[in-house]
């Protein structure tokens, strides 16, 4: 990839701001498009607008399209609006990207788009989690999002436009989604938990992101899970279903007297195991935050999120007017 101009979408959200932050630090030529203004959007509209699209793309290079309607918008936005931004808010950037000589498209995605496939039941093993799982969504969020992946990789068959589609687990700082758990575990508690297996700090995703827009055009096509790098094996899915406390306890023996210190508590048993091996080995990726790192600075008492969360924070989702993610 050149060192050309970056163009990133949802400029203003949690993750294109990270992207915006991370690409001006490193000096890079980068514009950011969002519905709403912030100091890291040089243009306020909307993907679904393909005028805005084209007039955006102008001397564009790279696209990094982060910009989505998200699960919790699921309460405040109607499925067409969903479809407007998910799917024909990406075609436009596609088609777009296209006609402007766009030399690398990634796309992010989300592991929500697995839907069913999350769930194997009380009585299953973990599931275990590659790409190569056939996704089942379960609602209009993974449906839109599913349907802007196969869109990328229709338009790249026909068209050669580089497109790496990254599928991210949860980064996001606000807090958990289910009732039950915000009401029986510390947020921060929660989320280092989350890291042995559905979490991802937000400085690793933007590392693989900006690996996959320099490593496209050799790959062409590619589909890759976001997440922290697991430590468990295929063996310990029956296991971690359960009795998961004692898995991690098992691989990390220091870990429940940290716990025990803070009075945290493992969660009882995993449902899934996110793998994180094919973007390793063909991005080059080399995520820092694994449960094993965050264990450590919870032991030298330092935050367990990296700087860059800490910086971009807290941004709640925008109309979202209930539940944990209302705009604040």
């Amino acid at each position: 990839m050149s060192a050309g101009k970056i163009l990133v979408t949802g400029s203003s959200g949690h993750l294109g701001e990270a992207l915006v932050r991370v690409l001006r630090e490193a000096g890079r030529d980068v514009s950011g498009i969002d519905v709403l203004p912030s100091p890291f959007t040089s243009v306020v509209g909307s993907v679904a607008d393909r005028d805005v699209v084209r007039e955006s793309l102008a001397g564009v290079t790279g696209v990094l399209h982060t910009a989505t309607l998200h699960k919790p918008h699921i309460g405040s936005h109607d499925r067409q609006a969903f479809v407007e931004v998910n799917v024909t808010g990406t075609l436009n950037l596609l088609e777009e990207s296209v006609r402007a000589g766009v030399e690398s498209f990634v796309f992010t995605s989300t592991t929500s788009a697995f839907g069913r496939a999350l769930y194997p039941g009380s009585d299953a093993p973990a599931a275990w989690i590659t790409e190569d799982v056939v996704s089942l969504p379960r609602n209009v969020y993974g449906v839109t999002k599913t349907a802007a992946e196969d869109l990328c990789e229709l338009v790249q068959r026909d068209s050669g436009l580089p497109v790496v589609v990254l599928r991210t687990s949860r980064f996001f700082p606000e807090g958990d989604d289910r009732d039950d758990v915000r009401s029986a575990y510390e947020d921060a508690n929660s989320k280092v938990n989350e890291f042995l297996y559905r979490r991802v700090d937000i400085a690793d995703v933007a590392d693989v992101h900006l690996l996959a827009l320099e490593r496209a055009a050799g790959i062409g096509f590619g589909r890759y899970i976001v997440s922290a790098t697991a430590p468990f094996t295929r063996e310990d899915v029956a296991e971690l279903a359960s009795d998961a406390p004692r898995v991690v306890a098992r691989l990390f023996p220091d870990q429940e007297a940290e716990y025990a210190r803070r009075g945290w508590s493992m969660f009882p048993r995993l449902d899934r195991v996110y793998v994180n091996a094919r973007a390793r080995a063909e991005l080059g990726w080399q995520p820092r935050y694994d449960f094993r790192h965050v264990l450590d600075l919870l032991k030298a008492g330092e935050d367990f999120r990296s700087p860059l969360a800490l910086a971009v924070g807290a941004k709640g989702y925008h109309a979202v007017s209930t539940g944990p993610y209302t705009v604040r």
